[in-house]
């Protein structure tokens, strides 16, 4: 098999590197390892080592020539990055100099059609990231309409998700919605696209693939874990690729980043002390030069802070939106 990274250059991996500033004997985590480029950048610095965390069990497949390459400086986990921390302790490292997250769906997923993600090529309506639990099309089979309007409104951002989930129940009376063609046909009837815009069925898919694999909530997680497992003066670098994880990260970041508050007016409110300062004011973005090499770069965001010595802050309540195990259970 070819090593994945091979084929494969990360979107703003320069930058990322950069920000995470990796030393020689640092302990750092690679939470999305994908093709594993974060890590071998990392493991090009004298001594360190890399724990990298994949939900595909194909990424990590794809990562053993790099194991056997670092002579034992990088350790592959096939699991879910909102479980950093305790990955990390298993690992016998209570703490770390850097945690670095690619976000989203890899490039190398899009690409293979019996994964289901995109609809450039048909396949299975799949859309797993570990390929455990409910399908696309277990979610488009059995959701309840207005949920599933919710899910490609929330998630997707279509306006027009009422009348897209409308379709797609009257659709699946007639047949099951198997694959990724069916689906985007579906859509592609109801949400009319022009020249040079995205397909119409994007927005439908990115919900679907958001929610099937309950991604914001694993990003809120796994922050809050590198929060918790980063040493005072490591490094968190988030990399995102639409505005739903960006807002998170963002937002994250921003509180984690605030000293006490108060006005002239109102008495000073008790609040934790920063955990984090902020290393990038505004989110870095791709050259022209690498959006003409890779498209899929254009809108990807780097936001990256450094941890203090500040105890971690309390854990956020959970989000409103969507839950699978909810959708799926009142189906």
């Amino acid at each position: 098999m070819t090593p994945l990274g091979e084929r494969h250059v990360s979107v703003l991996g320069r930058e990322a590197v950069e920000a995470l500033a990796p030393r020689p004997a640092g302990i750092y985590v690679d939470a999305t390892f994908g093709a594993g480029g974060y890590s071998r950048a990392i493991l090009d610095v004298p001594g360190t080592r890399v724990i990298g965390i994949d939900r595909d069990r194909v990424a990590i497949a794809g990562g053993f020539d790099l194991v056997d390459r670092s002579e034992g400086r990088l350790t592959l986990v096939q699991d879910r990055f909102s479980n950093l921390a305790d990955i990390c302790a298993a690992a016998g490292f209570a703490a770390v100099d850097g945690v670095v997250m690619d976000v989203g769906v890899s490039s190398m997923q899009l690409d293979e059609a019996g994964r289901g993600f995109s609809f450039r090529l048909d396949g299975p309506l799949d859309m797993r990231m570990g390929q455990d639990g409910p399908t696309a099309a277990d979610v488009v089979a059995s959701a309840p309409e207005a949920e599933l309007a919710d899910i490609i409104y929330l998630f997707g951002e279509e306006r027009q998700s009422r009348a897209v989930a409308r379709a797609i129940v009257a659709s699946r009376k007639e047949a099951p919605i198997l694959t990724t063609r069916a689906l985007a046909d579906i859509v592609a009837r109801i949400v009319r696209g022009k020249p040079g815009e995205i397909h119409p069925a994007t927005r439908t898919f990115q919900g679907l693939r958001i929610f099937v694999n309950q991604e914001l909530d694993e990003l809120q997680l796994a922050l809050e874990a590198a929060e918790r497992v980063l040493k005072p003066g490591g490094r968190l670098v988030v990399v995102s690729f639409h505005s739903l994880e960006d807002r998170i990260v963002k937002n994250f970041l921003s509180q984690r980043g605030k000293a006490g508050g108060g006005s002239r007016h109102l008495p000073e409110v008790k609040q934790a002390a920063p955990s984090f300062r902020l290393l990038t004011r505004r989110p870095v973005t791709p050259g022209e030069r690498e959006i003409a090499a890779n498209p899929r770069a254009r809108s990807a965001k780097l936001r990256a802070a450094e941890r203090t010595s500040a105890p971690a802050h309390p854990a956020g309540a959970s989000p409103s939106w969507p839950k699978l195990s909810d959708v799926m259970r009142g189906a």
